[in-house]
């Protein structure tokens, strides 16, 4: 039985056996290269989450419309990648078994790898839709294959070639990139090719990881790895709006750093992604 959270993301006040979607968070940053504080991500964005209303004139849509549970901040060991992965795929399991939809807030974005253990089980033919700053194909980074560097080639050990679809990548090794033209799909920079990428994946399972540092820095500076010449965030949302009329079965949002923001405002550019990613994903499947 899942407990039920005290703090919840605005809107996000369902019970668990009445939602279609679980929101979580991974509080975890054991394998930053550069900067940490992401394990603080999700508690920011509950938090300063109540600075929006629930209705996106985006969309045209309410979070009170849908039904959503939060189930609060996992409590994952700093130091073990290994056990903070495997609670990370115990929890998703209990989501997906339910028949719901999960979505996590991370986080360094190596916790995506523990979500995509538990929804691959379930959908064999899982394909990933990932916006990005960096490749995050390294197979080791300084000896280790746990980390946040190599968390898209660690999903490929589980999908294999061309089930990895990346958009606005603009920082990598040379070798992540040459390694890359022979197993997944990279559209660099932008998000140009996303139209013909969700026409291609429909019907299909998909898992979409958003780690915010696609966004530039000018406009999401509260982030671990900076990458200049990124995104806007109405180039975002529209990549969500799109994303989002496909067959959503897990998905994430990273990389969130509040405290190198005092200003708050990548915290409320997070809690904003959000919002706009809950209210995009299609629970009901039969309008797919």
């Amino acid at each position: 039985m899942l407990k039920k959270n005290v703090e919840t993301f605005i809107g996000c006040e369902s019970e668990f056996y009445d939602a279609d979607i679980v929101i979580f968070g991974a509080p975890f940053d054991s394998t930053t290269s550069y900067r940490p504080g992401t394990r603080f991500g999700g508690k920011a964005m509950r938090s300063e989450s109540f600075g929006l209303e629930t209705y996106s004139p985006y969309q045209d849509k309410d979070l009170t419309d849908i039904s959503v549970y939060d189930g609060g901040e996992l409590e994952l060991p700093f130091g073990s990648p290994e056990r903070a992965l495997d609670m990370i795929t115990d929890y998703t399991m209990q989501v997906i078994s339910s028949g719901k939809i999960p979505v996590m807030m991370g986080g360094e974005h190596l916790v995506t790898l523990g979500a995509v253990r538990a929804v691959a089980e379930k959908y064999p033919d899982l394909h990933i839709i990932h916006f990005d700053a960096h490749a995050d194909l390294r197979d080791d980074y300084l000896g280790t294959k746990l980390s946040h560097a190599c968390v898209l080639h660690r999903c490929w050990d589980i999908l294999g070639d061309h089930r990895i679809y990346q958009f606005g990548i603009r920082s990598g090794d040379r070798s992540e990139f040459q390694w890359g033209k022979e197993h997944v799909y990279t559209n660099k920079f932008n998000l140009d090719t996303l139209d013909e990428i969700v026409e291609k994946l429909k019907g299909k399972p998909v898992y979409f990881t958003i780690d915010l540092d696609v966004l530039d820095p000018s406009v999401f500076p509260g982030t671990g790895t900076p990458e200049a010449g990124g995104i806007s965030f109405m180039d975002l949302l529209g990549g969500i709006i799109k994303v989002g009329r496909l067959n959503i079965v897990g998905a994430d949002v990273n990389e969130l750093s509040p405290m190198l923001d005092p200003s708050g405002a990548s915290t409320a550019v997070a809690c904003k992604v959000m919002r706009e990613l809950l209210l995009s994903i299609n629970t009901n499947k039969g309008e797919l």
